[in-house]
């Protein structure tokens, strides 16, 4: 019995390196997930689009207890916004565009 237990714990060790890829572990018991794109234009869709989706989802339900995880959807889109790259566009106005 013991043999056989350990023949299918190492078969879930193969399966979970097989399938298991796309959290990758980081500290603090939190997981990245890669998510590709193919420009900043797309990302901008992306985000403008998750933004709309939560617009819609409160205009349109009524229950007490909405379908849609909004606050999740939310936290999300916040994480996607590229904040250093719009840090990088100011630096770019101040030494090209302003003079």
């Amino acid at each position: 019995m013991e043999s056989e237990e350990l023949r299918a714990l190492e078969n879930i060790k193969k399966l979970s390196f097989r399938y298991l890829n796309i959290l990758k572990p980081t500290a603090n018991n939190i997981y990245n997930a890669e998510i590709k794109m193919s420009s900043y234009s797309e990302l901008g869709c992306v985000i403008l689009n998750m933004l709309k989706l939560c617009i819609l989802a409160l205009e349109y339900d009524d229950c007490d207890k909405p379908s849609i995880d909004l606050r999740l959807i939310l936290e999300k889109t916040v994480e996607l916004f590229p904040v250093d790259e719009f840090e990088l566009l100011d630096v770019v106005n101040e030494l090209f565009v302003e003079k």
